[in-house]
């Protein structure tokens, strides 16, 4: 009986790890972009990455999300 639940957490393991990825989200990056240009469509960037997102998925990330991931593209970059 062990054995076969350690068989079974270790096959959900493997199959959640095999489609986490594929549900992780891909956001436009705006690191490159002048925040408050015509290219951000005279937005911050942060508020520019949420429109385009929301365009893009039909939901709303919140402006704290869209600030961390700013941030990581602008320090990647660097």
């Amino acid at each position: 009986m062990t054995h076969r639940l350690i068989v079974l957490t270790i096959a959900v393991l493997m199959v959640v790890g095999l489609i986490a990825p594929a549900f992780a989200q891909q956001y436009p990056n705006v690191g490159n972009l002048k925040a408050f240009s015509t290219e951000a469509n005279f937005m911050s960037l942060p508020g520019y990455l949420r429109w385009v997102t929301f365009q893009q998925t039909g939901q709303w990330i919140t402006y704290a999300e869209a600030e961390r991931i700013v941030k990581q593209q602008t320090t990647a970059g660097n």
